[in-house]
């Protein structure tokens, strides 16, 4: 089993930024790929940017990319997502989430999540 453990949210105004961290416990860290999610209220839970287990790879949606930063030091068992320039719209509870094997978009994979952590950015 692995734990997760999000932090780093909090209320920013708008242009500013927030690095959100997502720490492990448990079973190898290393050897999993890892998602940041976020799920606004009313709306579906939407993938913002993954991972791969040693760090050589990551993936992001085209509107993240430019703006959010995901990395990982697996000596400390933790990923992080730097976030720049945010947005209203980015207001939401982030999520990161874990797997064996590759990383995806889609959470349904995702075999071990966190419990989250609120970004609000405020106009």
């Amino acid at each position: 089993q692995v734990q997760l453990v999000e932090s780093g949210g909090g209320t920013v105004q708008a242009g500013g930024s927030l690095r959100l961290s997502c720490a492990a416990s448990g079973r190898t860290f290393s050897n999993l790929a890892v998602g940041w999610f976020r799920q606004a209220p009313g709306k579906e839970r939407e993938f913002v940017a993954a991972i791969s287990w040693n760090g050589g790879s990551t993936y992001y949606t085209d509107s993240k990319k430019e703006r959010f930063t995901i990395s990982r030091d697996n000596a400390k068992n933790t990923v992080y997502l730097q976030m720049n320039t945010l947005k209203p719209e980015d207001t939401a509870v982030y999520y990161c989430a874990a797997r064996r094997g590759g990383y995806y978009s889609d959470y349904s994979v995702y075999e071990y999540w966190g419990q989250g952590t609120q970004v609000t950015v405020s106009s």
